[in-house]
């Protein structure tokens, strides 16, 4: 019986989402547990990765096992939450049908940026701390989130030495807001390609404060270099917020 995990992590202390050889992940620490706990080796797949110190807020996953008997675990859940360390939360846990993917059954993944406008000692962790005099502007932020959905090939905010089958990525909103000083970048795609929200943010910052204009914005598209885009965000203030699904996964 497959099984998805619905799972929110602060995610500073790791290495990212997968499991490496010699550095702690999100996906090895839920393995370990749901693995004593259940007796059994457990592997789970990700809806996706998560670079290291990127936080998630909706994160899912799926896992076999095989007793119906875990359906019966009413305290389940609570145990798992008491074995796992407290930087991450386990929300949810249910059955879906059998070929219900985390990762290539989801429709969108939407993301959100944080940006602290001075200096926040609260949010050092959880978001990038602008400390330049240079002021950012909204509307020139906006006015590059807008030209996002109106492009396909996303090959220049990707990741050095990436080989993808292709880098066409459908996004399909995009916007920035302010709010108590902190600046929120919100955007959902179909699929996202390696550090591409991160180079994404960078370079609508580059626009914001004016070091490109929406010409040069536009013509890193038509570059498909990296070395076009601008500077990688911290990955402290990004969050992955929400996976949707079909409304049809569920087993029961």
């Amino acid at each position: 019986m497959r099984f998805f995990l619905e799972i929110s992590y602060h995610g500073a202390s790791f290495y990212g989402w997968q499991i490496q050889k010699k550095n702690i992940s999100v996906q090895e620490t839920i393995e370990n547990c749901l693995s004593f706990l259940l007796k059994k080796s457990i592997k789970i797949i990700g809806a996706g990765r998560t670079d290291t110190g990127v936080h998630a807020i909706q994160m899912f996953a799926h896992f076999e096992f095989y007793e119906k008997k875990i359906l019966l675990y009413r305290n389940f859940l609570f145990k798992l939450n008491s074995f796992l360390p407290l930087n991450i939360k386990i929300i949810n846990i249910f059955p879906v049908k059998k070929k219900i993917h985390a990762r290539f059954t989801a429709i969108s993944r939407v993301y959100e940026y944080r940006i602290s406008l001075g200096k926040n000692p609260f949010s050092l962790d959880i978001s990038w701390q602008w400390l330049s005099k240079t002021q950012i502007k909204l509307n020139h932020l906006n006015k590059g989130a807008k030209i996002l959905k109106k492009y396909k090939d996303y090959s220049s905010f990707c990741k050095k030495k990436c080989n993808y089958k292709t880098y066409i990525c459908n996004i399909f909103n995009a916007k920035w807001h302010i709010k108590n000083n902190i600046l929120y970048f919100n955007i959902e795609a179909n699929r996202y390609l390696r550090n591409m929200v991160r180079s994404i943010v960078g370079t609508l910052i580059e626009l914001g404060i004016g070091k490109i204009t929406i010409k040069d914005f536009i013509n890193i598209f038509y570059a498909k270099d990296r070395n076009f885009a601008g500077i990688s965000a911290p990955a402290k203030g990004l969050f992955l917020t929400k996976i949707n699904y079909p409304l049809n996964i569920f087993l029961f």
